[in-house]
């Protein structure tokens, strides 16, 4: 069984495959080689083999702990981060996790105390989903792992899928299946005698206030978040295989790709993607950052067979993702793949120094009343015509302060769009908690005070891992090749949220503090001073153009409407309001349309692969595993 569950995800480690059975417990591992290429094999255990632990990821300070055990006494037989984790677990038991420096999900089980323990770093760069039935509890990198050892956890979780069509993704603990939760960043499960626990063992720290500072204090902060910063790239730079990074042209990434310049004595690998549409291409931008720090530059020209990638990158999710910029985070990777085998990555900027245009906006708009309020969301709204120009803006002008901001970043809530759904779905959403709520929770907890650190400690908690995150490790595991990301060193965010509000926007400029150490690392003015982009999408082109029929062919099929998620006449009014240029509804769309392409390119190809199964007899064989799990 475990050998199965390893095969659904050799793509995440083509060179090596690792079990280990013993009594009541197994641990598989399929391994990408990055350190100790030859000793690396897992699963890994202590002196007499009463602890094994399968680990994905890097740990970059494993060389200093190592040392620091070795004169405790412990023998290592291995060159390999992932052997450290196992005796510094001897010494500190689960407290273990609060020494390690890096990324990092991993699965220990300790004999001797019959014990399984689950960590997932503190950002959640690497995943970790779970499942108990029976006493017995399954793990893996991905969902799909579960549902080969257990077909039958495939019911859909319906609140998961209601937080889809609110952010455009499902948030921690939640996925898309009812029996299956993903351990939430910076937490520890430990499961023992059929129970399972979970505690956080990192927060990010209190933020720092909205005070200004002086010139000199400033120049003094920066120095010392530049010291981290660099440190930071430096430890993502020990690798015993080849190494880049993506470069998109941003402040982030360029800030990177500096750094490491600096640190490297041969020219950086970087690697980029182009449109044809100029509106979302950056390409020249990257390109000047190359010729800036002479790094060895390769550009792509993306042009996708958008069919044959959404087949391909649909199947590969295990729930429905609404983020397009999967399509060229795809591209990349597998380009940066043909060169390298780790690459680092900008990824964190936006949230740490506010680099989002939402928060400008809401800066901007949170003192605003709410107009109307909840009497003309209530009263009015409900009967205002669905295709009314500026019925979703009124909407929006009833909320208020932190409200608003969360109706800004909602894609088809049904609170506001309950028109787009079927009435035995808005039946049970009227029932259930508001995906809202969770969202709330994490303002009211936030460890700040200003509202800007507020929005910002609510991405770290949601879009950062459920989105931003997921996209990049599925992406580039698709493509078997490990990312690494310095601006989301624990102790580079810690430092980052200790900075005061206005160092991070100020005077209308975003991420000032950011472009400010990117100014000084060389990074060009061209760069610096032009607007956002971010990994943009062309989709409202390829809506209304190349995509236009085979989407108005898959949203109004039978098959997709039946679902009983929908109102198959606001469907097709939403597509012909966008086909016929009356507004831009190309992101509700593309949400709808990977929503339906999960369906069928992996939740129903994943029965028909059971089904299979079952014919050739595999039932039985399986089974008859089961009966011998359960004894144990």
């Amino acid at each position: 069984m475990i050998h199965r569950m390893c095969e659904t995800i050799v793509h995440r480690g083509p060179d090596d495959e690792g079990i280990h059975t013993e009594g009541c417990f197994g641990l598989g591992m399929r391994r990408l080689s990055i350190i100790d290429l030859v000793g690396g094999h897992q699963p890994i255990h202590n002196e007499d083999q009463t602890i094994w632990i399968v680990f994905n990821g890097e740990i970059y300070n494993f060389p200093q702990l190592r040392q620091d055990l070795e004169l405790k006494g412990h023998r290592f037989y291995t060159h390999t981060d992932t052997e450290v984790i196992v005796h510094l677990y001897e010494e500190l038991g689960s407290a273990c996790v609060e020494k390690l420096r890096g990324m990092f999900a991993f699965g220990l089980y300790d004999k001797k105390r019959e014990k399984l323990l689950l960590v997932r770093d503190r950002l959640g760069k690497k995943p970790l989903h779970y499942a108990i039935r029976n006493g017995e509890l399954l793990f893996g990198s991905e969902i799909k792992v579960l549902l080969e050892a257990e077909p039958k956890l495939n019911e859909i979780d319906d609140q998961g899928i209601l937080h889809y069509f609110h952010f455009g993704y499902i948030p921690d603990p939640y996925t898309a299946f009812r029996a299956i939760r993903k351990l939430p960043p910076g937490h520890v499960l430990e499961f023992h005698g059929g129970v399972a626990s979970v505690r956080q063992y990192w927060n990010l720290p209190t933020f720092g206030d909205g005070a200004s500072v002086s010139a000199a204090s400033e120049e003094e902060l920066l120095e010392e978040f530049e010291s981290r910063l660099r440190e930071a790239v430096q430890i993502r730079l020990i690798s015993d295989v080849p190494l880049g990074a993506l470069l998109s042209g941003g402040v982030d990434s360029s800030t990177i790709v500096a750094l490491m310049a600096q640190a490297s004595s041969k020219p950086v690998k970087t690697f980029s993607i182009g449109f044809e549409n100029q509106e979302f291409d950056e390409s020249k931008h990257a390109r000047l950052v190359a010729q800036t720090f002479g790094t060895e530059h390769h550009e792509l020209l993306l042009q996708p067979k958008l069919e044959e990638a959404l087949a391909k990158l649909t199947a590969s999710l295990e729930e429905p993702f609404a983020d397009p910029s999967i399509v060229p985070t795809y591209y990349v990777s597998r380009m940066a793949r043909q060169h390298v085998t780790v690459a680092l990555s900008g990824d964190g900027g936006d949230e740490l120094f506010a680099g989002y245009d939402r928060y400008e906006r809401y800066l901007q708009q949170r003192w605003l009343p709410g107009l109307g309020g909840a009497w003309f969301r209530r009263n009015l709204f409900p009967h205002l015509p669905a295709r009314m120009r500026g019925r979703h803006f009124l909407y929006h002008l009833s909320l208020r302060g932190e409200e608003r901001y969360l109706d800004s970043i909602s894609h088809l809530p049904a609170e506001r769009d309950r028109e787009l759904f079927s009435s035995d779905f808005l039946q049970w959403i009227d029932s259930v908690p508001s995906p809202a709520d969770l969202y709330h929770g994490y303002l009211q907890n936030a460890p700040a005070k200003d509202p800007l650190s507020r929005l910002q400690y609510l991405d770290a908690k949601t879009y950062l891992p459920a989105d931003v995150l997921t996209k990049v490790d599925r992406m580039s595991m698709a493509s078997s090749l490990e990312v690494r990301v310095p601006l989301l060193d624990h102790l580079v965010v810690e430092c980052a949220c200790r900075l005061p509000a206005g160092l991070k926007f100020r005077g209308g400029q975003k991420k000032y503090f950011l472009r400010r150490l990117a100014e000084r690392l060389g990074v060009p003015k061209q760069v610096l001073e032009r607007p956002k982009q971010g990994f943009a999408m062309p989709l409202v082109h390829w809506m209304r153009d190349e995509l236009k029929q085979d989407l108005l062919g898959i949203l109004t099929e039978p098959k997709t409407l039946q679902r009983g998620y929908f109102n198959p006449a606001a469907v097709r009014g939403l597509l012909k309001e966008h086909s016929e240029g009356v507004r831009d509804r190309s992101y509700q769309i593309w949400l709808l349309l990977m929503f339906e392409l999960w369906h069928r390119n992996f939740l129903e190809a994943k029965t028909r692969q059971t089904d299979v199964a079952s014919t050739l007899g595999m039932r039985e064989i399986n089974s008859r595993r089961e009966q011998e799990v359960s004894r144990c």
